[in-house]
């Protein structure tokens, strides 16, 4: 049972690490954009590079809120930066501007992936945990339930990125 667990665990661990992979790539997609953006708003340029520099980075073992708060983030400087596109007709158009809009699409689209196989991971470890005789035996070896990654509000009010 102790081996199941850990197994378990160890698929939550993996989980978290994808995400933060592809967070990391988000933030380099949003970093090009930012430079892509520097020459027509360079008044909103430092209030965005202060968002992309403060940035984290998930590991294995950060928590869920920790993945909400750097969602966070990236919403608030996806948002100052789709308003300087909205601003700026001849970027918005910009055949570079559009491929790395794609790709913070994708990116965005793996992080959603990644965030179902960790929930998905953590639901197959709680139930295990839950269920006797294994509930005791996985309190007495130290294992918990885990936390669901929640979806991130300022998603639905997020614009529209095309």
């Amino acid at each position: 049972m102790q081996r199941s667990f850990v197994v378990l665990d160890e698929n939550i661990s993996n989980a978290m690490s994808q995400i933060g992979v592809q967070l990391s790539s988000r933030w380099d997609a949003l970093t090009s954009l930012l430079d892509l953006t520097k020459g027509y708003a360079a008044h909103e340029y430092k209030t965005i590079t202060d968002t992309i520099k403060a940035r984290r980075s998930i590991t294995k073992d950060s928590s869920p809120d920790e993945v909400k708060k750097q969602e966070n983030m990236i919403i608030e400087a996806m948002g100052k930066i789709m308003a300087v596109a909205e601003n700026y007709p001849d970027l918005k158009a910009d055949q570079t501007y559009i491929k790395t809009m794609d790709a913070v699409n994708q990116y965005e689209n793996m992080v959603r992936t990644s965030r179902l196989i960790y929930n998905d991971s953590v639901t197959k470890l709680n139930r295990a945990i839950r269920m006797f005789p294994a509930s005791m035996i996985a309190g007495a070896l130290g294992f918990s339930k885990g936390a669901y990654l929640e979806a991130v509000d300022e998603k639905a009010t997020m614009p529209n990125m095309k």
